[in-house]
C-alpha cells in the first residue's frame, strides 16, 4: 500500500513521504491515474512496464509529478533495472535520447532511463536522483515496481 502523500515546505506538490515505496501496477493506477490525462499517461506507463518486463527487466522505479498531487502533471519519470535485460527486445524508442527523449514522451508518454546511469554532476544513479524534489532538493519518496511479482507481466519475464 502507498502512503499518504505529504507536504514539504517549498514544494509546489505534496509528494510520497521519503523512501522507496512498492507498489504493483495497480495499486498506481488506483492511486494516481484519477482523471482522464493521469489515465493516458498511465497508459503509455503500463505499455512501457509491459515491454520492459518481457525484455527481461525485473523492476522499475517511478517518479515525477505523477506520484505527486499535481492535477496534471506534464509526464512521469521512470529508471529501469537493465541488469538481465535483453536489450535487443527493447523497444528502440528507449535508446532514442534526441531531442531530450521526444520518442519516449511521445510513445509512451514519459521518460526512462537505466537505473544505474548517472543522472547528475554530483554522480547520483537515477534510483538516487530521483529521490530529490526538484524544487527544494529535500528527502521524497519514489515507487518501486517488481516486474517479476506481477500477474499479467509474471509469464512474459524469465527467472
Amino acid at each position: 500500500m502507498l502512503p499518504a502523500l505529504i507536504h514539504l515546505d517549498g514544494a509546489p506538490w505534496q509528494v510520497l513521504p521519503e523512501g522507496i515505496h512498492s507498489a504493483d501496477l495497480d495499486s498506481i493506477r488506483s492511486r494516481f491515474a484519477c482523471n482522464p490525462w493521469r489515465r493516458q499517461l498511465f497508459g503509455g506507463f503500463w505499455e512501457a512496464s509491459a515491454n520492459l518486463a518481457m525484455s527481461g527487466c525485473r523492476s522499475l522505479y517511478l517518479d515525477g509529478s505523477f506520484v505527486s498531487d499535481k492535477p496534471k502533471p506534464n509526464d512521469y519519470d521512470a529508471c529501469w533495472n537493465p541488469h538481465g535485460v535483453d536489450r535487443r527486445k527493447l523497444d528502440p524508442a528507449f535508446f532514442d535520447l534526441r531531442n531530450r527523449r521526444a520518442a519516449q514522451k511521445e510513445k509512451f508518454f514519459g521518460e526512462f532511463f537505466p537505473s544505474t546511469t548517472m543522472a547528475d554532476a554530483q554522480e547520483r544513479n537515477f534510483v538516487d536522483f530521483f529521490q530529490l524534489e526538484k524544487f527544494t532538493g529535500k528527502p521524497k519518496g519514489i515507487v518501486l515496481i517488481d516486474l517479476t511479482a506481477y500477474d499479467m507481466l509474471k509469464p512474459q519475464v524469465k527467472p
